[in-house]
């Protein structure tokens, strides 16, 4: 083999699909969390050779972080339920009970991508995930701003909390039964929260 050879064979394959390497990425993370799966794995799933994966995205954590950005997005039925014109006493119960569906449908995969990389061990990974963990947070609270602007800020980190342990109960393994009892409970006390202002 000569040195021209040599050099097409290194790299990323020419068939190398970001958005399936991306959706690998996800699966991972979800299944075994940020320390859980190493690059050499990471690389393995995809297809490719770990110094294409450094090509491709960076560094782990970035591409810890791009995979954070997309589970944010594909979250999209989640964000409408908070239409500008929703009743939020109605629209925040609505959420935590999606929630909890989405939460509990794939025990390998269980919980929130972001939710769970907030508690990682890895201070850069935790950072990038409470990055997108706020930018939910921020969403929520506007949209309870909109018709409650002093409760805005409490209701938003209530609605957070309550979605983070249901996030941690879906990872141990409880049924979407025991979750939307969760949810329910939550709408309660947004109900009170929501008729204080």
């Amino acid at each position: 083999m000569n040195d021209t050879e040599k050099i097409k064979k290194r790299g990323r394959p020419r068939s190398f699909d970001r958005d399936a390497a991306l959706e690998t990425a996800r699966a991972l993370f979800h299944a075994h969390g940020y320390e859980g799966v190493g690059v050499a794995a990471l690389a393995d799933a995809m297809g490719i050779n770990p110094p294409s994966l450094y090509a491709a995205f960076g560094c782990k954590a970035a591409l810890y972080d791009e995979v954070l950005g997309r589970y944010d997005k594909a979250a999209a039925p989640l964000r409408a339920l908070l239409a500008p014109e929703a009743d939020p006493a109605v629209a925040l119960p609505a959420l935590l009970r999606e929630a909890a569906r989405i939460y509990a449908a794939d025990p390998a995969m269980a919980g929130c991508l972001v939710l769970e990389g907030a508690r990682s061990a890895d201070p850069e990974a935790a950072c990038r995930a409470r990055n997108w963990l706020d930018t939910g947070r921020g969403r929520i609270r506007d949209f309870v701003a909109l018709t409650h602007p002093d409760q805005a800020d409490v209701v938003a980190d209530y609605v957070a909390a309550v979605m983070s342990g249901m996030s941690a109960d879906a990872r141990a393994g409880h049924p979407v039964e025991r979750l939307t009892a969760i949810a329910d409970m939550a709408a309660l006390a947004i109900g009170a929260m929501l008729e204080r202002s």
